[in-house]
């Protein structure tokens, strides 16, 4: 089971246990009880992301902790009227108010009020079985959708000799001098957003510094662009190097690189690894989460 399976699935279990209900003074479990923040963060720190060690204690300071534990914004790229676009384990945030999870099917689960309809001073458990639901999806409205993703960074032997050749592909394309130790460490992970510096530079003349460094500059210069099956352009060199980097075998790296079906296919895997719609593209979003 997987870390987003795990969270996902200890959200649901506790809704489903009677014995755990909402309290916002004895919020961590002491007596059973959570509330809305709580409940998330602990599903995460328990399944092994460590949200709460790196500062996530309530609502208002969940963002960023979670973001620095692997979680990625796409609020973006969800309808939250709806919920369209949403995957299962997705944290659903507005800051300072409220959290719950998104369990697939336009289900979401919770921590609410107590029996009485207050945030503390009810019974302990859940009286009402309400306290910590299953419920429609709806809109709070949110104002960030936070997503985990789970990255190749302890490869198998064969991933880590596609790691190492795409060190290799990294000293070429982008002129530099890392190892090639098969780890995909933070030396490698700068020197990947080298490489799509590198490619957008070349493809669209962008004058970015190529420094490793990503912020508003080449943020703009990516933009909305994407390469999908049968392009030839040096972004299809970076997605190729960026897959290997991970972990996912492109089945050849060329200068300027030709979108092919080896190509195609690590996306997609790639893409299902991270609960990402399999659609042969690597869009902008793709090249982010290929960098982070």
């Amino acid at each position: 089971m997987n870390k987003v399976e795990f969270a996902t699935q200890w959200m649901i279990d506790l809704a489903n246990d009677d014995s755990h209900g909402y309290d916002q003074i004895y919020r961590w479990g002491q007596y059973g009880d959570y509330d809305c923040s709580a409940a998330v963060i602990t599903a995460w720190e328990t399944a092994g992301v460590p949200v709460k060690t790196n500062g996530a204690t309530y609502t208002g300071n969940m963002k960023n902790a979670f973001i620095n534990s692997g979680f990625i914004n796409v609020t973006s790229s969800i309808e939250l009227s709806k919920g369209t676009g949403l995957l299962r384990g997705d944290v659903l945030l507005k800051s300072n108010s409220h959290t719950a999870m998104y369990i697939g099917n336009g289900k979401i689960v919770h921590a609410s009020n107590n029996e009485k309809g207050t945030a503390s001073g009810g019974k302990s458990g859940d009286q009402t079985g309400k306290e910590i639901c299953i419920r429609s999806y709806y809109n709070k409205p949110w104002d960030c959708i936070l997503r985990y993703i789970e990255y190749n960074n302890n490869p198998t032997q064969n991933a880590k000799k596609i790691v190492q050749a795409g060190q290799l592909h990294v000293n070429k394309f982008a002129n530099l001098n890392i190892s090639a130790d098969g780890v995909r460490g933070p030396e490698t992970k700068k020197a990947g957003i080298k490489v799509l510096q590198t490619a957008i530079n070349l493809d669209y003349n962008a004058g970015l510094v190529v420094d490793g460094v990503w912020g508003t500059k080449s943020k703009k210069a990516l933009g909305s662009h994407y390469v999908k099956f049968g392009e030839k352009q040096y972004m299809v060199t970076a997605a190729e190097i960026l897959l290997m980097l991970q972990g996912y075998d492109p089945k050849g790296v060329e200068y300027p690189g030709t979108f092919g079906s080896g190509l195609k296919a690590a996306i997609n895997t790639y893409k299902k690894a991270n609960n990402l719609p399999q659609n042969g593209v690597c869009d902008s979003s793709t090249f982010l989460l290929l960098i982070k």
